[in-house]
């Protein structure tokens, strides 16, 4: 009997470890699950790809709050076509160490939030210091569809 509790305990503290907030990247055509990253409280992560119209990199910050997604701030190299031109009510706008222009202020929920990974520029996800190929993940030309989700194991 004593055996059967120590698995029993044994499952449960390895399932209670592997269970919690999880950043899920599905295909957004087929809702198929590609891949998936543990995530906390707090997290931060972000999306950066050469802009198709301006031609400059951009980068998209979002933040896991509440167990949901939420961009917080938005990075850009130049000013151009097809890029936030004017600065919104509770925004603001900075230079950084770098010369690039952070936009800031958002604090928007993401309930869809999806990209289309570039065919001729990649897409990069990087998340805990960490950065990951979209391209080489996903595919080229994939919808990839992000969410944060809880799980249980």
């Amino acid at each position: 009997m004593a055996a059967i509790m120590s698995v029993i305990i044994a499952v449960i503290v390895i399932l209670g470890l592997r269970s919690g907030y999880y950043l899920v990247l599905r295909n957004g055509d087929t809702d198929e699950e590609i891949t998936r990253f543990r995530v906390s409280e707090g997290d931060e992560f972000s999306i950066t790809f050469i802009h198709s119209v301006n031609q400059y990199p951009l980068t998209d910050v979002y933040q896991i709050k509440d167990g949901k997604i939420y961009v917080i701030r938005t990075i850009y190299n130049n000013f151009g076509a097809g890029v936030q031109t004017e600065i919104e009510e509770g925004q603001t706008l900075e230079i950084n160490e770098n010369g690039e222009m952070v936009v800031s202020g958002f604090d928007m929920e993401m309930p869809y939030l999806s990209y289309i990974v570039g065919t001729w520029s990649d897409h990069t996800l990087t998340l805990n210091g960490e950065e990951i190929s979209l391209r080489e993940t996903c595919g080229r030309n994939c919808k990839v569809s992000f969410s944060c989700e809880h799980r249980y194991f």
